[in-house]
C-alpha cells in the first residue's frame, strides 16, 4: 500500500514522456522524474526502491522503452556531456574575484532547463546532497538494467559514446592543465628542478597515446594499460611541479589569486584520474554512477561562497598569522628586565596619548561635519600611533592581536613532553606583559592629561574643555551604559588592524617592493644607492606597523561617523583614550568631581574597557591563528587544568615577574 502512491505518479510521468517535445520540456521531464525518485528526501532505500519501480515499469512496456530510448538519444545528441565530465565544478575563468561573482549569480539567479550545457542541466536535475547518496546506493544490477533500457539496439560496435565522451573530457582537462602549467606567474615560481624536468610538455602527447589505444580496433590490454599508466605518472609529475610553488610562498608572500589557480590545477588533475578510472573500468555503469555521485557533491561545493573563500584564503591567513607572530614575540616579556622595559615603553606611549586626548577635544571644538570630524580625528590618532611606533614605545591594546599568533604557534609543540607546562609559562608571560603595558599607559596618561589641562587653564584662563563637555564625557563612560559593548567593538577594530598589517606586509613582499626600492635604477639615481638601501630596509621592517597604526587610527575616527550615517549608534572606547578623557573632565570639574557618582562610575568602567579591548582582539586573533596553523585535537582540558594549578600555586606570576634567586 505504501508503494501505490509513487506508482500512480510514475504512470503519469511515463505517459508524459515525449521524445519529440521541445528542448525545455524534454529536460523538465528528467527533472520531474528525479524529483519523484527523491520523494521526501528522508530515505535512501525508498529512493532506490523508486528507481527499481521505474525499471520494472519500463521493462514491461515496450512502447515506453522505445520512447525512452528515443528521448535519451536526442538528449545525448543535443547536450554536450563533455562540459559536465571535464569542467563541472571548475571556475570558467582563472581569477578568484570573477569566480565569486559567478557563484553569486548561481545562488541568486534561477536556472533554465532550456540549455544544451550538461553542467547547467545537472545542477537543476540533481541539486541536493541526497542525490549523491541514492546514486551511490544503486547496485550493479540496477545500473546494468538502466543502461540496457537506454542503449540503442542498433548501435554500432566499437568504443561506446560514453568512452568517446570520457576521452574528450580527458583531452579538455589536459588542455586546461597545460595552460595553467605554462602560465608565467606559476612557471616562474616553480623550483628550478621542476622547470628543468618539463613535466607539462609531454602531457598532450600522453593523452593522445591513450586515445589511440582506446579507439584503435587492434588495441591490446597491455598497451592500453601502459598508456594509462604513463598518463597517470605524467599527471603526478605535473602535480609535484605545481606543488613547488608553495615553497616559494614561504619566503616571497602569498597571492590568493595564485593559490586559487593552484587549487584548480590540482582538482583538474584529480578529475583526469577519475576519468581514466571510468575509462578502464570493467564495470562502466557502476563507476559512472560513483562519478556522478561525486559530481553532485562538487555541485554543492560549487554553490558555496564560504567554501571558496575558506579554501583559498587559508594560506594567506597562515602567512598573516605567521608575520604577526614574528612581531608579537617582541611584545612578550619573560623576565624582570623585559617587564621594566615594557612598563617604561608603555609610560612613554601614555604620555604621547595624553597630547592626543587634548588635541581630540580641540578638534571637536571646530564643529566639523561628521565625516570630516571623524577624518581629522583619525589623522590625530594615526599620527600618534606612528610616533609611538617610531619612538619604540607601546600602546597596550595594540599587543593582543600581535601576540595571539605567537601563542598559537606554540600549540604546534603540545605533543612533546612538558609542552603544556611550557605553554602555560607563555600564557603567564603574555598576561604579565599586558598588565605591564596597560598599567604603564593608564597610570601615566591620567596625570599627564591632568597636568596639561591644568597648564592650559592657567595659560588661557579657560578650562581645556567646557563643563558641559566634561559632564558629557563622564556620562558617556558610565559603567551601566553602552561603553562595555563599544569597548568590545573596539577590540574587533584592533583585530582588524592586525589583519590589515599582515595583508599589507604580505603584499609588499609578494610585489618585491623592497628589492625594487633597493635596486631600481631610477630610484637609486634619485635617492642614491645607500639611501635607497636604507629606505628599503626601513620599509621592510616597519611597513606592517605603519599599516596597523594608520588603519587603526582612521577606523577609530571614521567608523563612528559611518555608523552614525546609517543610524547604528556605534562608538569606540579605547581604554587609554578613555582614561585621558576622564582626566580632562576631572581637570575641568575640579576637586569636587570626587564627590560626583558619575566620576566613580566612569572610573569603575575603565578596567573593564581595557579587559574587553584586550580580550576580544586576542580571542579573534588567536582563533584565526589556530585555523591558520591547522591546530586540532588539542586536549584543552589539560591546558585549563594547568592554568588553574598555576593560579593556585603562583597567582602573582600573572602580574609580576619572578625574582631571581641567588
Amino acid at each position: 500500500m505504501k508503494r501505490a502512491a509513487p506508482a500512480v505518479d510514475l504512470a503519469g510521468l511515463l505517459a508524459a514522456l515525449d521524445p519529440c517535445a521541445d528542448l525545455a520540456h524534454r529536460h523538465l521531464w528528467l527533472i520531474h522524474l528525479l524529483e519523484w525518485v527523491r520523494g521526501k528526501r528522508d530515505s535512501i532505500p525508498a529512493a532506490v526502491g523508486r528507481v527499481q519501480l521505474f525499471l520494472d515499469a519500463v521493462e514491461t512496456r515496450p512502447d515506453v522503452q522505445q520512447r525512452l530510448q528515443a528521448w535519451w538519444a536526442t538528449l545525448v545528441d543535443q547536450v554536450d556531456i563533455t562540459t559536465l565530465l571535464a569542467d563541472f565544478g571548475f571556475a570558467p575563468r582563472t581569477a578568484l574575484v570573477s569566480e565569486i561573482g559567478h557563484r553569486l549569480r548561481i545562488k541568486l539567479l534561477p536556472g533554465s532547463p532550456e540549455t544544451i550545457d550538461a553542467s547547467e542541466l545537472f545542477m537543476l536535475a540533481l541539486p541536493s546532497e541526497f542525490d549523491a547518496q541514492w546514486l551511490a546506493a544503486l547496485d550493479e544490477s540496477q545500473l546494468a538494467r538502466l543502461v540496457a533500457l537506454l542503449a540503442d539496439p542498433a548501435a554500432s560496435t566499437g568504443p561506446s559514446r560514453w568512452h568517446k565522451a570520457l576521452l574528450d573530457a580527458i583531452t579538455y582537462c589536459a588542455g586546461q592543465i597545460l595552460s595553467t602549467g605554462f602560465a608565467p606567474e606559476l612557471r616562474l615560481r616553480m623550483s628550478e628542478s621542476a622547470r628543468d624536468a618539463q613535466p607539462f610538455h609531454a602531457l598532450i602527447r600522453d593523452v593522445e597515446s591513450l586515445r589511440v589505444e582506446v579507439l584503435h580496433a587492434l588495441r591490446t590490454p597491455d598497451r592500453l594499460n601502459e598508456a594509462a599508466q604513463r598518463l597517470r605518472e605524467r599527471l603526478e609529475a605535473c602535480r609535484a611541479a605545481a606543488a613547488t610553488v608553495y615553497t616559494h610562498f614561504e619566503d616571497n608572500g602569498i597571492s590568493v589569486g595564485l593559490v586559487f589557480r593552484l587549487r584548480q590545477l590540482r582538482e583538474r588533475i584529480l578529475r583526469v584520474r577519475d576519468l581514466i578510472d571510468c575509462l578502464l573500468s570493467p564495470t562502466p555503469p557502476a563507476t559512472a554512477a560513483r562519478l556522478l555521485s561525486r559530481l553532485v557533491m562538487v555541485g554543492q561545493e560549487r554553490r558555496s561562497l564560504r567554501a571558496l573563500l575558506a579554501s583559498n584564503s587559508s594560506l594567506l591567513a597562515a602567512k598573516v598569522a605567521e608575520r604577526s607572530a614574528e612581531t608579537g614575540e617582541h611584545y612578550i616579556t619573560r623576565n624582570a628586565a623585559d617587564y621594566r622595559a615594557m612598563v617604561a615603553k608603555a609610560a612613554g606611549g601614555g604620555a604621547l596619548m595624553s597630547v592626543t586626548t587634548l588635541v581630540k577635544f580641540g578638534l571637536h571644538a571646530l564643529a566639523l561635519s561628521a565625516f570630516w570630524g571623524g577624518f581629522i580625528a583619525g589623522v590625530n590618532y594615526a599620527i600618534t600611533f606612528v610616533l609611538i611606533q617610531l619612538l619604540h614605545l607601546t600602546v597596550a591594546t595594540k599587543q593582543p592581536a600581535m601576540t595571539a599568533p605567537a601563542m598559537a604557534a606554540k600549540l604546534k609543540e603540545l605533543g612533546a613532553s612538558g609542552a603544556i607546562e611550557s605553554f602555560v609559562d607563555e600564557i603567564t608571560h603574555l598576561v604579565r606583559s599586558q598588565v605591564a603595558a596597560v598599567l604603564g599607559n593608564v597610570l601615566v596618561v591620567f596625570p599627564a592629561v591632568l597636568l596639561l589641562a591644568t597648564a592650559i587653564a592657567l595659560a588661557t584662563g579657560a578650562p581645556a574643555i567646557s563643563e558641559k563637555e566634561a559632564h558629557h564625557v563622564l556620562a558617556s563612560l558610565h559603567l551601566l551604559g553602552p561603553s562595555l559593548f563599544f569597548a568590545a567593538f573596539t577590540g574587533v577594530l584592533l583585530f582588524a588592524s592586525s589583519i590589515i598589517a599582515g595583508w599589507t606586509e604580505n603584499w609588499f613582499v609578494l610585489s618585491r617592493l623592497d628589492s625594487a626600492l633597493h635596486y631600481n635604477p631610477r630610484i637609486t639615481r634619485w635617492l642614491g644607492a645607500e639611501r635607497a638601501a636604507r629606505w628599503a630596509r626601513f620599509l621592510r621592517e616597519n611597513l606592517s606597523g605603519f599599516a596597523a597604526n594608520i588603519s587603526l587610527g582612521f577606523m577609530l575616527g571614521l567608523v563612528p561617523a559611518f555608523a552614525g550615517f546609517f543610524g547604528l549608534g556605534l562608538d569606540v572606547r579605547h581604554v587609554t583614550l578613555s582614561t585621558g578623557q576622564v582626566a580632562a573632565a576631572s581637570a575641568t570639574l575640579g576637586i569636587g568631581v570626587l564627590h560626583a557618582p558619575a566620576f566613580w562610575w566612569a572610573v569603575a568602567s575603565l578596567p573593564l574597557l581595557g579587559a574587553l579591548n584586550v580580550t576580544v582582539s586576542f580571542y579573534l586573533a588567536f582563533s584565526l591563528a589556530l585555523r591558520a596553523q591547522n591546530v586540532s585535537g588539542v586536549d584543552r582540558s589539560h591546558i585549563y587544568r594547568a592554568i588553574r594549578a598555576r593560579l593556585r600555586t603562583a597567582p602573582l606570576s600573572f602580574f609580576l615577574p619572578a625574582r631571581r634567586t641567588a
